[in-house]
């Protein structure tokens, strides 16, 4: 498995949490079942997701301060976790290098993604959050 595939897993399990409202561990078993991980993987993905939602408030303020003429409840479900997905991994995988993150947030947004224009969106967003992250370092 991948990253990328893990990543997938993570977001997926994190969509599920956001609409289904069953915890961290039901999502992630849930979404493992078609895997066969290595032990490194089920801990990558377990760090996203248990991160993703510990640092949720302060993803979605930053998600909130780069938004344009949006409200984040009008966001789908899907870019928003593609989003807390991204930044959690910008902010707290420092490992990874920003474009990185990014670039998987796209390429997960291309399949997922709720419209043709979530890949912009969410690129837009990124990007912006990583320009103030920057100027801060």
């Amino acid at each position: 498995m991948s990253r990328r595939l893990a990543r997938e897993v993570a977001f997926r399990s994190l969509f599920q949490i956001d609409i289904g409202k069953c915890s961290a561990k039901h999502a992630v078993k849930r979404n493992l079942e078609d895997f066969s991980l290595s032990e490194t993987e089920e801990r990558f993905i377990n760090e996203l997701v248990d991160g993703t939602l510990e640092k949720i408030s302060e993803l979605d303020a930053l998600i909130r301060k780069h938004l344009v003429k949006w409200d984040l409840d009008r966001i789908s479900a899907v870019d928003r976790n593609l989003l807390r997905l991204g930044l959690y991994e910008i902010l707290e995988r420092p490992d990874i290098p920003y474009a990185v993150s990014i670039n998987e947030a796209l390429e997960l947004a291309k399949k997922y993604g709720s419209t043709g224009e979530a890949v912009g969106f969410i690129n837009g967003i990124l990007d912006r959050a990583v320009g103030d992250i920057i100027g801060k370092e």
